[in-house]
């Protein structure tokens, strides 16, 4: 290791922000440099293997070192590395990928534009709803319903739509007109005695009541992810997504479903909104879409909304938007490839298979004593740790149980994720039955060293 390489990344500082007090934790931590990947492991610099249990960050589907997308990025860089989408120009892979990914879609979707990220994507739909609705004549349907705890990037426009305080504190968000409703979490949201039933109407009361209170005339669209990823894996409560898009339909909203985490059989179904039995008029993916070998990002709309815009475009002379690198040739190339091995190998197909065998395993943690709760579909789930099980009371300071159990679990060999109180979990789609079984036994040696550590440090 090169003594530049050591002073770039002798200490990293991490911060992390209570999502209930919002009290800041500061912590000190060297780095892991990872400097290999094979199949579902990864492997650092001083040669350690570690079951990559997050998938990068929600996104590696096809494994660490598939090299079908690798030829795929070198056939495309010798052909053509590069050419721009403006001014009537366009090339064969992202012609290609765009009709696979209106072939994969729910049939109403049939437009597609793309970006480099997530964030990207979701700030141009914020553009996009405005400029549909400058269009039709309605210039005051500018303002966007999310959710507390939220993710949804962190751009200046999908940083607003982000409802996390940690993304959003310092820099001036929310900078868009949003409204943030309840986080749909029953466990730490609901009120004491709330059936799951209740709580679904209750936040879906607050939806139509803040409708009706901001007006529907100035409300453009909703926004959600299926499965809520980066704010802690929550589930919505049964209900939930239907009731939504009814009152969406009810007052001329239009509909987000942001499936970048969701995305490409993560939930057991293709995408989340199938998951959960909704209809979305826009529907936004990236992470395993190339599996993030390339960034890349993709909006898919209905027709109805494109011919929209492209009447508005026709009348303005131009879309001023778009992206020097927006659906870049060598990251369609590999999208496609990495669309076809997910395909072939039915990735989507193990994500169902596995689902209760990794979902039952998960939910055996429940009854351990620093677990509150264990949730999740498919190959995606969080387990949230609680100093007190019959009050959910959380541990102090916030987020720093969570960091320790991350710690000990990669001690372990188990890569997973702290996110306030709860520990993310996201597994290549690649894994196998036995892998699940040794994620498990890492997973429950992680807790048990964290209970005794919270013990050793008086916080329980």
């Amino acid at each position: 290791m090169s003594s530049r390489l050591n002073s770039l990344h002798e200490t990293d500082i991490a911060y992390q922000i209570h999502p209930y007090t919002n009290a800041r934790v500061h912590e000190q931590q060297g780095p892991t440099i990872i400097t290999k990947g094979e199949g579902a492991y990864v492997y650092d610099s001083e040669g350690k293997k570690y079951l990559e249990g997050l998938a990068g960050l929600w996104s590696v589907a096809v494994g660490f070192s598939q090299p079908r997308l690798v030829e795929a990025a070198t056939k495309q860089m010798a052909e053509l590395p590069y050419i721009q989408n403006f001014a009537h120009k366009a090339h064969v892979p992202g012609i290609l990928l765009a009709e696979k990914l209106v072939e994969m879609a729910p049939d109403h979707l049939t437009k597609v534009f793309f970006t480099n990220s997530g964030s990207e994507a979701n700030d141009t739909v914020v553009k996009f709803v405005w400029f549909v609705n400058n269009m039709l004549g309605r210039p005051e349907k500018k303002k966007f319903l999310a959710r507390n705890k939220a993710y949804h990037g962190i751009t200046v426009a999908s940083g607003s739509l982000t409802g996390l305080p940690g993304n959003q504190k310092g820099f001036d968000l929310p900078a868009i007109p949003v409204v943030h409703l309840t986080c749909p979490h029953h466990y730490r949201w609901a009120e004491e005695g709330e059936t799951e039933a209740d709580f679904t109407a209750r936040l879906l009361k607050e939806a139509e009541e803040t409708i009706l209170s901001e007006g529907p005339e100035t409300i453009a669209a909703f926004i959600g992810e299926p499965v809520m990823g980066a704010g802690g894996v929550m589930t919505p409560p049964e209900g939930y997504w239907p009731g939504i898009e009814a009152l969406c339909r009810k007052y001329d909203i239009l509909l987000v479903s942001d499936e970048v985490i969701n995305g490409f059989g993560r939930t057991g179904k293709p995408f989340g909104c199938q998951r959960y039995g909704f209809k979305p008029d826009i529907m936004v993916t990236s992470k395993q879409l190339t599996s993030s070998y390339m960034p890349l990002a993709a909006i898919l709309v209905t027709d109805e909304f494109y011919q929209t815009m492209a009447d508005y475009t026709a009348e303005l002379g131009t879309l001023g938007h778009g992206f020097t690198a927006g659906g870049h040739p060598v990251a369609c190339a590999v999208g496609l490839e990495n669309l076809k091995i997910i395909e072939e190998l039915d990735l989507m197909g193990n994500a169902a298979r596995l689902e209760e065998k990794f979902q039952t395993g998960l939910r055996q943690f429940s009854d351990h004593p620093i677990v509150g709760e264990v949730r999740g579909v498919g190959l995606i789930a969080g387990v949230e740790l609680v100093r007190n099980k019959a009050t959910k009371e959380s541990f102090q300071p916030g987020g720093k149980i969570t960091a320790m159990a991350v710690k000990f679990a990669a001690e372990e060999g188990l890569i997973v994720r702290n996110i306030y109180e709860s520990i993310g979990i996201c597994p290549p789609m690649i894994i196998t039955e036995e892998q699940v079984d040794e994620l498990l036994v890492k997973l429950g040696a992680a807790l048990d060293k964290t209970m005794e550590w919270a013990k050793s440090e008086g916080l329980m």
